[in-house]
């Protein structure tokens, strides 16, 4: 998370807690749970992005978040739960006798640094598998992996191959010189196992709607 120091243990436990209940909720046709600001540890009320993911057994079952930090970190994950459940344009919506099987990871986003290369060649040298969150945008499209992806993608072409595909855009589009590229960091952390059945490592392709 660049230079901010990550979470500490109470208060991921606060934010996991806190999305599992409004996954419970907004699966059971309920309001998000109400949160008093004023209650809460003070850097859970500054604004951040994150992504929060659904898993079961392994397996995407939904991933939303955004690229700013548009709301302060706590509501972040409530809005991102809900849209994760229930707006994934790639999954129908999560019902209640699912929740029990999900397991809730959350990445919090460090601010975005715009890569600015000269060559495709230059791209590749300049990112670092497994540390890197990548978004790449060209012509109107824009898609980003967080970098929990690299544990699926290792290769860099492949993995910037799969991004522009994610995007709507040909596999080579990264090597377009009007394609821009930025990198980011992440604190992830997730619901412990055992928290769903036979829960494993994420596999995480995010979905940012309208970024």
């Amino acid at each position: 998370m660049s230079e901010d120091p990550p979470l500490s243990g109470d208060e991921r436990r606060l934010l996991l807690a806190l999305a599992r209940e409004t996954l419970r909720r907004c699966t059971a046709g309920e309001p998000p749970p109400e949160v008093d600001p004023c209650h809460l540890p003070a850097r859970l009320t500054e604004p951040a992005a994150c992504f929060v993911t659904l898993t079961r057994a392994g397996e995407l079952r939904g991933c939303i978040g955004t690229l700013e930090a548009r709301w302060p970190l706590w509501r972040a994950v409530v809005e991102n739960t809900v849209a994760a459940a229930l707006r994934d344009r790639r999954f129908a919506p999560v019902g209640p006798a699912e929740i029990a099987d999900l397991r809730i990871e959350i990445s919090r986003l460090g601010p975005l640094r715009r890569l600015v290369c000269h060559s495709p060649a230059e791209l590749l040298e300049l990112l670092v598998p497994g540390r890197d969150g990548v978004v790449l945008e060209l012509a109107g499209r824009r898609a980003t992996f967080l970098p929990q992806v690299w544990e699926k993608l290792p290769a860099r072409t492949l993995f910037l191959e799969q991004l522009a595909r994610k995007a709507g855009l040909p596999p080579d589009a990264w090597r377009h010189p009007e394609a821009r590229v930025w990198v980011y960091s992440v604190e992830h952390f997730a619901e412990p196992d055992g928290a769903d059945a036979g829960a494993g490592p994420a596999s995480l392709e995010p979905d940012p709607p309208g970024d």
